[in-house]
């Protein structure tokens, strides 16, 4: 059509100003995470309920949904511009479904829960954090409930981050998964170690370290005029507007891969946002369509490049300028040490084959809570028990168990099987990228990574929300998603 509705543009300037509301939320929780002093957590919390509480009211008034209404009649699904009509409907029907004391409420308990979960984190003492959790517990139940489900709750706050994803499916793809897993992790096994669990322990200075973070997250693609690194207790990345992204990673000065691999991993996520379009910045169809989309940029970043013998090739030497002690690591020790595979605690640490179990992990407990088969106080017990029965370790603290992650604290139920989607679609996109362009293996052995990177602005970045997840994928790679390719790559590099 040649003229959008009047409906449409008040659905823009509405979408403008909400926006504007979402960004300076964003700004405060990334404040809140990296800058803030710990004494103001509590007025924190007040200022991001008062805010979700206006973009609530400012989304569900009626005049919205009429607007919205409007648009459906006079504009179809071959409408440029009808993926935002489809996104709004699909927001709008969700968001009215929720009182707006309900929305407040919720983002209070999340901003006083994340400090909480810090202090128990630090003191290994999950009873410190218990009662927050039992709080948004309840209040995602409610949400599920208002969101309403066909099979079970956990499916409404899947579509929170998964568009059409569903526990049932997920399930039967972790079920395939997890004994081919658990098969590739037992021959890495019984092929035993080349490398020394300590080689890569040595003398990191956290400036040197900075340094050298910032300089490969250039080198890949990052934009540090629109995005900076900072430190954080958990890593993660946030878009604060289309020229605005931030990273944090967090330091260990006697090994420096894991903050290395914290920066890549979220600079994946950045060079995604910095690669959408931002002239529809604040519209439907100018944000990320999934977080299974989106981690499929962090862990294709952290792992299909930095881990690869390519990347190393060219920056074993560089580091060891940074880190003299490296000299005397050689490409293929190297190579073989950060790929190195075996059990572990920590998630966020975990080697490739045995990191989707870790996700299985949470899975397994989130569907658990809210079938109402586990209850928050016994979530330590449990945890213990499915590390015991699925790694053979035993945990040795809750920091090392069930509060090493961020995510519960701010209520984001249903998030961590986006990680394993993530894996399988990153798995998908590099092999479609790398069989469209062979030379990029030599590219990234050189330091360039360009390719690839323009490879994800068309294919992925550039997208924005247009299609779904499924279709997404589906258009980049020719393929739904699926486990083959991811365990084609495992197997190729580890055995």
């Amino acid at each position: 059509m040649s003229e959008l509705p009047e409906a449409y543009h008040k659905l823009l300037a509405m979408g403008e100003e909400l926006t504007l509301l979402v960004d300076t939320s964003a700004l405060l929780g990334w404040d809140q995470e990296t800058k803030m002093p710990s004494k103001g957590v509590a007025y924190r919390a007040k200022q991001m309920a008062y805010l979700s509480g206006k973009e609530h009211d400012l989304f569900v008034r009626a005049e919205v949904g009429e607007w919205i209404s409007e648009c459906e009649s006079e504009m179809s699904p071959a409408d440029e511009m009808w993926p935002n009509v489809r996104d709004w409907r699909f927001d709008y029907d969700r968001a009215t479904t929720l009182p707006t004391a309900l929305v407040t409420e919720f983002q209070e308990i999340s901003a006083l829960g994340k400090a909480t979960w810090a202090e128990a984190r630090e003191k290994a003492d999950f009873g410190i954090f218990a009662p927050h959790l039992e709080k948004l517990v309840e209040l995602s139940k409610e949400k599920a409930e208002s969101f309403g489900y066909e099979k079970c709750s956990y499916d409404a706050l899947l579509e929170n981050f998964e568009r059409g994803a569903r526990a049932g499916d997920l399930a039967e793809v972790f079920t395939k998964l997890r004994p081919e897993l658990v098969e590739i992790g037992k021959e890495i096994t019984d092929r035993g170690t080349r490398v020394s669990d300590d080689i890569l322990q040595g003398d990191y200075p956290i400036d040197k370290q900075e340094a050298f973070n910032q300089e490969v997250a250039e080198k890949v693609g990052f934009n540090f005029e629109a995005g900076r690194i900072d430190t954080a207790v958990h890593p993660f990345c946030s878009g604060l507007g289309p020229r605005d992204t931030r990273l944090t990673t967090r330091y260990d000065e006697k090994e420096f891969t894991s903050s290395l691999f914290g920066v890549l991993h979220e600079a994946g996520h950045g060079m995604y946002d910095q690669g959408l379009p931002g002239e529809l910045h604040g519209l439907p169809i100018g944000r990320a369509v999934s977080l299974g989309i989106h981690e499929s940029q962090s862990r294709l970043w952290e792992n299909h490049v930095g881990r690869s013998r390519e990347f190393w090739q060219y920056w074993l030497p560089r580091a060891a300028q940074y880190f003299p002690h490296l000299a005397s690591i050689s490409l293929d020790d190297m190579v073989f040490a950060v790929n190195r595979s075996s059990p572990s605690y920590i998630r966020v640490e975990a080697d490739e084959v045995t990191y989707d179990l870790h996700i299985m992990l949470r899975f397994e407990l989130e569907r658990a809570i809210f079938d109402d088969q586990l209850a928050v106080k016994d979530i330590p017990g449990e945890w213990n028990e499915r590390v015991r029965e699925m790694f053979g370790l035993e945990v040795p603290d809750d920091a090392r168990g069930c509060l090493q992650d961020i995510h519960w604290s701010m209520g984001m139920f249903g998030y961590f099987p986006t990680y394993s989607l993530g894996n399988l679609n990153a798995s998908q996109l590099i092999a479609a990228a790398k069989k469209e362009n062979p030379q990029i293996d030599g590219q990234i052995a050189e330091g360039d990574c360009s390719t690839i990177l323009n490879w994800m602005r068309e294919k992925v970045h550039s997208a924005g929300s247009r299609w779904l997840p499924g279709e997404l994928i589906e258009r980049a790679t020719g393929e739904t998603t699926d486990s083959a390719a991811h365990l084609k790559h495992l197997r190729d590099r580890y055995l």
